[in-house]
């Protein structure tokens, strides 16, 4: 008891070190508003001046007087052609990354003066109509209006690519040029169509990296979180190969009329490689035919696997078209390198798994130890891997535990339902359960910012394991209700189970070893759903609730933030130093390699070796610049490490203690239901007030359910949320 003793000490601090941060002086408040400002407004510019690139690259303007002219200023002995390329498409990506981690930095003190304006119980007057859902169920899954409204705007910019390009190509084309060639004109205007279409299809390769760029700056810039923003990739994906299927098949055309398929085995040593092409888009295609749904849900290690071709696809784009113009994808990709390389830093270390409970409903909760200086906001999520397992695999999962209630701890909650997560089951259920696993962590990922106090009700409705991340929203909620004394909208937690064995995920909502304080103030409701027994029965079959406790080992370390508390500044460090290094590297290279083969000797440089060196030199650059700044803060994090309790002295802290009077609370507040499924669109259309947030995990169903009762115009007062995870699977009903 003395370890629990010390830790509530522990808490009282953090709750007077919170206030004391809550207490700063306004113009401290207004120096960061004023900041963020600024940094928003350089933020739209410099995006609009991206776009506006973007929309006259396929003019004739563009082509033949201003980019020439840049052309000429720019293009020296140090950049070659690719000068013009990274000034227009890569640079002001980079610059709005490093500007948006400067603003995430601020935003997270900012944030404090956030909550403080909610604390008396201040609500928003209203919430973006542009997140209500427009389209609920179809190809593109539920669809508001802000995301369809860059949809079609995207599509015009596809359209307006197109036919600009096609129209300045026809013009040119007439019977007398056509001849010359040797050809007609109708294959003339075959060849030109392959040609644009692949132009335009780089548009969308330009863009499918910005999605799945866990720890990119630009994607919490716009409030969004990188799982929620698959859908995107999916659709530039599906985009993308489309445009580059027809490209491909339209050469292949162009060369069969025209005697030509000799041109397919072409690699050439300036200028388009063909077969570079051609290995390119069966690549694509490859990857592309295990995303069907179908094929994904019967052979997903298929897909997993499939989906690491992306490397070589990159590879072999560059060596097709060249680096020079390869610069126009080169900002989404080089996030992701510096992204993908952090992660991989950071899923090196061994984490210190402490503890696991396994529970009646075929899941296990494991709890790593953590450092302090490693926070987080609810709905985050890690990759877990487990080598004994699979060596490969990792899998996301929600955290459950809550930074704030638990320093020390970070807890994830897995069912058993695919082959991976059985197999963890059945390690850790049988009675000789092993002492010591070797697991590997990476994240937390998740939101920047949440402000659910903005809300009069939260209604957050889940199907099987979707809970996950309702059970970290709660306790934060209780954090600030029982902590900071905020006043903390009503909660209904609406869940549905199959079985009553499953009841047991509600013992998650409570942290690992107790609350200190009163949740009697806490207004929460839970409304448990049991789809499958028509009455409460005892199975005996089930298997009792199970702690077990692993053995220390020297290799395991707490989970921590490989960049320090002060990550975001980090990252742009990381991006802006990377860039410069490559930078000065590759104008070197040009200068005293390159630029003399090309202007003073009869030769050409040769386009393969020259991509080659550029892709080595952007690797090299993001490796020094990640590695610096990892090793600067290892150090820290080391300090850090050692402050953690001994494994064998801090075991038993994590061991939940059942006090009375909080899960009495929580019974009380729980219902459960018999034998069918929620009536969901009663439930929630019989919610009373002017702001309901309305929060929904689970099925494809039970989500597109929730969004059509919320976009309809008898929910003005709900505002939806929808946490579908695509890389997680849920229990259905």
């Amino acid at each position: 008891m003395n370890t629990n003793r010390r830790r509530r000490s522990e808490q009282v601090t953090n709750q007077e070190m919170d206030e004391e941060v809550l207490k700063k002086s306004p113009p401290s408040q207004e120096k960061y508003g004023r900041a963020q400002f600024a940094i928003r407004l350089m933020v739209l510019v410099l995006f609009l001046a991206w776009v506006f690139v973007w929309v006259v690259a396929p003019t004739d303007t563009y082509k033949q007087i201003w980019l020439p002219q840049l052309k000429a200023k720019i293009n020296s002995s140090y950049f070659g052609k690719q000068g013009a390329t990274l000034l227009l498409f890569t640079v002001p990506i980079l610059f709005i990354a490093v500007l948006g981690s400067i603003y995430l930095h601020i935003a997270k003190k900012y944030n404090y003066f956030k909550i403080e304006r909610s604390k008396n119980g201040k609500k928003c007057e209203g919430v973006f109509i542009g997140k209500r859902p427009m389209l609920v169920r179809g190809p593109l899954g539920i669809v508001s209006g802000t995301e369809l409204a860059l949809l079609f705007m995207f599509i015009v910019l596809l359209v307006w690519s197109f036919s600009n390009y096609l129209n300045n190509s026809f013009a040119k084309i007439s019977q007398k040029s056509a001849a010359e060639d040797g050809e007609k004109v109708w294959q003339k205007k075959l060849d030109k169509s392959a040609l644009m279409l692949g132009k335009v299809g780089n548009i969308c390769l330009a863009m499918l990296f910005f999605p799945v760029t866990r720890g990119s700056s630009l994607l919490p810039l716009v409030g969004l979180k990188s799982e929620s923003c698959i859908k995107y990739h999916i659709w530039l994906g599906n985009m993308l190969m489309t445009i580059f299927t027809a490209h491909g098949l339209c050469y292949i055309i162009y060369w069969a009329v025209t005697n030509q398929l000799s041109k397919m085995l072409e690699w050439k040593k300036t200028g388009i490689s063909n077969v570079a092409g051609e290995l390119t888009l069966l690549i694509g295609l490859l990857m592309w035919l295990t995303t069907f749904p179908r094929i994904r849900r019967k052979a997903f290690e298929l897909f997993f696997y499939t989906h690491h071709l992306y490397i070589l696809f990159i590879v072999l784009f560059i060596f097709h078209v060249g680096i020079s113009y390869a610069c126009i994808m080169l900002p989404g990709f080089y996030l992701f390198l510096v992204d993908r390389y952090l992660r991989f830093l950071q899923s090196r270390q061994q984490a210190r798994l402490v503890s696991a409970r396994v529970l009646p409903c075929e899941a296990v909760e494991l709890n790593f130890s953590k450092t302090h200086g490693l926070t987080y906001n609810p709905t985050s999520i890690v990759f877990i891997n487990i080598p004994s397992i699979s060596k490969l695999q990792w899998h996301p999962f929600t955290v459950t535990s809550n930074s704030n209630l638990e320093p020390e701890i970070l807890s994830v909650v897995i069912k058993s339902e695919g082959a991976w997560s059985q197999k963890l089951y059945q390690m850790l259920s049988v009675p000789s359960a092993i002492d010591h696993l070797n697991v590997h962590v990476e994240g937390p990922y998740g939101p920047v910012s949440t402000d659910y106090l903005r809300h009069e009700t939260l209604v957050m409705i889940s199907g099987g394991s979707g809970i996950t991340p309702f059970v970290s929203i709660i306790r934060e909620l209780i954090y600030l209700n029982i902590t900071l004394r905020y006043r903390t909208p009503k909660l209904t937690l609406i869940c549905a189970f199959k079985n009553t064995s499953c009841l047991s995920m509600l013992d998650m909502i409570l942290p690992c070893y107790g609350i200190n304080g009163d949740i009697s103030s806490l207004q929460l409701q839970i409304e448990a759903y049991i789809t499958r027994e028509e009455d409460h029965k005892q199975n005996n079959n089930s298997i009792p609730l199970q702690s077990i406790w692993f053995k220390p080992n020297q290799k395991d370390s707490p989970i921590s933030t490989i960049l320090g508390p002060n990550s975001w500044v980090w990252v742009g460090a990381i991006i802006s130093s990377s860039f410069i290094i490559f930078i000065i590297l590759i104008g070197m290279i040009n200068h005293y390699y390159i630029f003399p083969v090309d202007h003073n000797t009869n030769k050409i440089f040769s386009y393969p070796l020259k991509s080659s060196i550029n892709m080595l030199v952007i690797c090299v650059s993001i490796a020094m610049g990640a590695s610096a700044a990892v090793l600067w803060n290892k150090k820290q994090n080391v300090k850090e490490a050692k402050k953690v309790q001994n494994m064998e002295g801090s075991s038993p802290s994590v061991e939940r203690e059942l006090e009375s009077l909080p899960n009495q609370i929580l019974a009380n507040a729980t219902n459960v239901h018999y034998g069918g499924r929620p009536d969901l669109r009663r439930l929630l259309l019989e919610l009373k007030g002017s702001n309901a947030g309305v929060l929904v995990s689970g099925p494809k169903e039970m989500r597109q359910e929730v969004a059509a009762v919320c976009s309809s115009n008898l929910a003005e007062n709900l505002h939806f949320e929808s946490f579908s995870f695509n890389c997680v699977t849920y229990t259905y009903l």
